[in-house]
This record gives structure tokens, C-alpha cells and sequence, in this order.
């Protein structure tokens, strides 16, 4: 399975993004509005990917944090929502205002999604309600105000292992650096401290 690519931004627009590896391969890869509102004024990226695999074609599906891709997987884990409508949620919502929809049971939020009507905006809140609060829970804040401390985390260490340092090493830096200062550090001051002590 591809997990992330690592590249030069050939192409972008707000459905695609078009990255070449050093190795000379260049991959299609679709992605949220939220990603292209990230990466539209990069030159080099890193993308973490979901690779779908259907009779009619490979698909490869990217994000600029591993955050929003695992959104993108529980919702696609839902009945009646294929990749395309995750897609749809990711580039209508912010990732903060998804997890926030489904663990408040906001309906009428994952409705103003395109294509999505009540029932299936209730399903994704019984399926996924439980689920959500676990990611939310599982790194040390409550849903709302703690994603963004999520995002500001995982954008860090998207920028550090751009910059060629271990996910493991620089994850474990981050999460020292959260406990010794707080959840409220922008993602500048993550990076900053981080290579500091890198």
C-alpha cells in the first residue's frame, strides 16, 4: 500500500494534484479543497494517501494531514458513501467541523454536504459517533477546541518529515514539546521548537 508521496507539485487545481517523486514517477492524485487550499503555493510536498483499488480502476486519494485522511476512511467505511462523497464532506467541512457535526449529532451540518440527505447524515453519526470520539479522546482533548490542536500537530510533523526526519522521531519531539508547553502552540512554534531540538 502507498502510505504518503513525497514530491515536486507538477499540477494543481482543487480536485487534483499532480506529483513528481524523485525517482522521476509522476502520480494523479485526487484531493479535498481543504489539501489544495494547503498546497496551492508549495513547490515540494507530501501528501498521505489512500490507494482504492475497484474493477474499473486505481484511484489515489491524498491528504495533507493523516488526520483528514482518516476521516476520509471512517467515511467511507459508512454505508451508501464511496470515496467521491467523502470527498465531497472533506472539501464542504473542515475536518474540525466534520468530527464536531458527528460527535454533537448535528444532522442538519452533514446535510449541507452535497448528495447527502438525513438518513445517511444519521447513519454517519450512529456508525461513526463512538469511533470519532476515540481519535478525538485518544490524543488528549475533547472534540471541538482539540482538533484543532490535531491539526496544528499533524501539519508540524507533515512539515517535519518533509524536511527528511523520522515520523517516529519527530512525532515523539511534538508530543514532548504539547506536554511541556500546552495544546495552544501554532504550527510555526511546533516546527521552530522541534527542529531545536531535532
Amino acid at each position: 500500500m502507498i502510505t504518503y508521496i513525497r514530491g515536486l507539485l507538477i499540477e494543481k487545481n482543487p480536485a487534483y494534484a499532480v506529483i513528481e517523486t524523485a525517482a522521476g514517477v509522476a502520480y494523479f492524485i485526487h484531493v479535498s479543497l481543504s489539501t489544495f487550499s494547503e498546497i496551492k503555493d508549495l513547490d515540494n510536498v507530501l501528501l498521505f494517501t489512500h490507494y482504492a483499488v475497484k474493477e474499473d480502476g486505481h484511484t489515489l486519494y491524498g491528504f495533507y494531514t493523516e488526520q483528514e485522511r482518516s476521516i476520509f476512511r471512517y467515511l467511507i467505511s459508512v454505508n451508501g458513501i464511496g470515496p467521491n462523497s467523502a470527498m465531497l464532506f472533506l472539501s464542504s467541512l473542515s475536518v474540525p467541523e466534520i468530527i464536531h457535526a458527528i460527535t454533537t449529532d448535528n444532522v442538519r451540518v452533514l446535510q449541507s454536504v452535497k448528495g447527502i440527505g438525513n438518513k445517511t447524515a444519521q447513519r454517519v453519526i450512529i456508525e461513526l459517533k463512538d469511533k470519532i470520539g476515540k481519535m478525538s479522546l485518544s490524543s488528549g482533548t475533547t472534540a471541538a477546541p482539540g482538533t484543532s490542536y490535531n491539526a496544528n500537530k499533524y501539519e508540524a510533523l507533515s512539515a517535519l518529515t518533509t524536511l527528511g526526519y523520522s515520523k517516529n522521531v519527530a512525532e515523539n519531539i511534538l508530543d514532548k514539546i504539547i506536554e511541556k508547553e500546552g495544546i495552544n502552540l501554532s504550527v510555526e512554534d511546533l516546527i521552530k521548537q522541534s527542529l531545536r531540538a531535532l
